[in-house]
């Protein structure tokens, strides 16, 4: 094997030059609760509003994960009367779950419902994101009635979505109806958030649980600040690597990058919402890769949500993958544009989106070496594949593309709440593919839901970050209803050559290393499951021997006795070489020099004459 995993150091690329990474880790939370005269009603069980809530607040608080910043605001609890009685409980800090529940007992219910300044006032209390990061703040927000003062809490809950990335408010509407209820749900839907409707004391627990753990879990960012321009002039120069930035709704983001004649570069864009926000089914998000001297399209992607229940990460992703004659505007070396741009339809979510962005190469092989024919077919991992029995294991998968949990080959079993999308990877090498199910359980449903219904899905993406387009065997999403439901997903197997297919599912498995899993579930799930999560099993299989490399002929790799082959016995695969030996395969996102920036890579490319592929592609759907 003639090609090597080309290390980039610092004399390679100008690593320092990159600012530090920004990582972070989940976000805070502020519940603000209803202390009003109502509350100390019978609740329908024989206990007052007010207990039931303090039981919901203390379920809350046991569930949430140590050190999660979580504070506690009231209104109505100190006078009769009055349109400014809000107060800070628990400030932000830590988790101090005695401190949490403490807070809450010692309050009775007194007073009138001024949603709109204790709104105001709880965007106040969460702590402002530090470095320019994006981390999710979230106001849960539990009323038993209508808004009695000023200002009107809907105006409040837009003027705070608009006035930056993270913000999201959620509300929790405890047996109310009518115009109370309709408030609620415009106070969510104008905050990027969700409403959740508690006819009794038992829902309450459940969906205010569910909307605190949803902020505890929220996508965990990385990369170096950076911000894209307006227009193509001055668009800011991008080096391998991975960065943040965020975007409006009609907006367009600019970057420029400087590639050579012979590299293969790859340009993933993921978009994250706030989990459940209003979306449109077809609020897309689109990347183009144009060539800036000619202004030629190299390449184009569009992915659209594809439902209209809430929103969910969405990842778009362009490659400039030079021909084998280098006839094409697109082969030149030079300045590039990478093109972000995002369509929102009438009434979906206005907030400001981050935007994480992994910008990869791929070098040519030493010459001589001639890549393997390409692996079009799904063959023995199609649909039929038999996949791994027995009993689940237990697994917590991750927020995002940052902290996947990793898998092997096996059966496991996680819970995931309503608007939530779990993050997996699984390795896979040269000649290999990915195959698995997803199962969502059969769960107790909430008594007298109309025959309403909701979905599962899972996107499948590689090491690159590129979804593994849709079409072929497998559509990655199914109705659910709180019956069993399964999704099935795969890749085709690892070639080199699959670079020059045209098929959606084909053309990005061009490379080894971990595979991202992403499981979704559908936000109007919180209105048919009598439990706060669902559980979800996945049986994962990696098919096919591993090859040493990308070339014609390569051997199957052999491992020392007791070595674990990637994807085999179920057992974490972190220490298992993902890109095979000969090391052409995607290595993920690696921490480069004292800067803390992460550099993508990709080795092993040769230029040969293959299959040529278009200009442009425009593809559709996400998970």
């Amino acid at each position: 094997m003639a090609g090597v995993l080309l290390v980039l150091s610092a004399g390679a690329l100008p690593v320092a030059a990159v600012p530090a990474v920004t990582d972070e880790a989940g976000g805070s939370l502020v519940m603000v609760l209803d202390f009003s005269g109502s509350m100390g009603e019978d609740d329908g069980t024989g206990s007052t509003r007010m207990e039931s809530a303090r039981r919901a607040v203390g379920a809350v608080v046991d569930a949430l994960p140590d050190g999660c910043p979580t504070g506690l605001r009231v209104y109505g609890a100190d006078r009769p009367r009055g349109c400014a009685d809000t107060r800070l409980a628990r400030p932000v800090r830590p988790l101090d779950r005695a401190a949490v529940k403490s807070a809450v007992a010692g309050v009775r219910p007194t007073g009138d419902t001024p949603l709109g300044l204790s709104l105001r006032k709880a965007a106040g209390d969460l702590p402002a994101p530090r470095d320019g990061a994006a981390r999710t703040r979230t106001i849960v927000l539990v009323s038993d009635g209508e808004d009695t003062g000023t200002p009107p809490p809907c105006e409040v809950a837009a003027q705070l979505a608009g006035q930056g990335a993270g913000l999201r408010i959620d509300t929790v509407g405890f047996q109310v109806k009518g115009a109370a209820r309709e408030q609620l749900e415009c106070v969510a839907e104008a905050g990027n958030g969700r409403y959740y409707d508690a006819p009794d004391a038992d829902a309450l627990a459940r969906q205010l649980l569910r909307s605190a753990r949803l902020s505890a879990a929220g996508y965990r960012l990385k990369g170096a600040p950076v911000e894209g321009s307006a227009r193509a002039d001055g668009a800011p120069a991008l080096g391998p690597g991975q960065y943040l930035d965020t975007i409006g709704p009609g907006e367009k983001r600019y970057y420029s990058v400087s590639l050579d004649a012979v590299s293969t570069a790859g340009l993933s864009v993921t978009a994250v919402p706030q989990p459940g926000a209003a979306v449109d089914a077809f609020d897309t998000l689109r990347t183009a890769l144009t060539h800036a001297p000619s202004g030629f399209l190299c390449d184009t992607d569009t992915r659209h949500f594809g439902q209209a229940e809430g929103a969910s990460p969405l990842t778009s992703a362009v490659a400039r993958i030079p021909s084998g004659d280098g006839s094409r505007a697109c082969d030149e070396a030079g300045g590039y544009r990478l093109v972000v741009e995002r369509q929102t339809k009438k009434g979906s979510d206005g907030a400001r989106w981050p935007l994480e962005l992994v910008y990869g190469l791929e070098e040519p092989l030493a010459g001589g070496v001639t890549p393997a024919e390409s692996r079009p077919e799904y063959g023995t991992g199609g649909k039929r594949a038999v996949l791994p029995t027995g009993d689940p294991r237990d697994v917590r998968g991750g927020t995002g593309f940052n902290d996947a949990e990793e898998l092997g080959a096996g059966v496991w079993r996680d819970r995931i709440l309503p608007a939530q999308t779990l993050w997996y990877k699984v390795a896979a090498g040269w000649g290999q593919q990915v195959r698995y199910d997803v199962e969502f359980a059969n769960e107790p449903t909430v008594d007298g839901v109309p025959s309403a219904y909701s979905y599962g899905a899972t996107r499948l993406y590689t090491p690159a970050r590129f979804p593994v387009g849709g079409g072929g065997e497998f559509t990655g999403r199914t109705s659910y209803t709180g019956r069993p439901a399964t999704v099935r997903m795969g890749s085709v197997p690892v070639a080199w050559t699959n670079r020059y297919e045209s098929a959606a599912w084909v053309r990005p498995v061009h490379s080894g290393g971990d595979f991202y899993l992403a499981v979704t579930l559908g936000a109007k799930v919180a209105e048919i499951a009598e439990n706060p999560g669902i559980g979800v099993v996945l049986r994962v299989a990696v098919v096919g021997d591993e090859l040493a490399g990308p070339q014609h002929g390569a051997p199957a790799v052999t491992r020392p006795p007791g070595q674990t082959k990637p994807g085999e016995g179920g057992d974490s695969v972190a220490a298992a070489d993902s890109g095979g030996t000969g090391g052409a395969g995607w290595t993920g996102i690696a921490t480069a020099g004292a800067a803390g920036a992460l550099v993508a890579l990709i080795a092993g490319l040769v230029v040969v004459r293959g299959r040529r592929r278009s200009g442009g592609r425009t593809t559709g759907g996400s998970a």
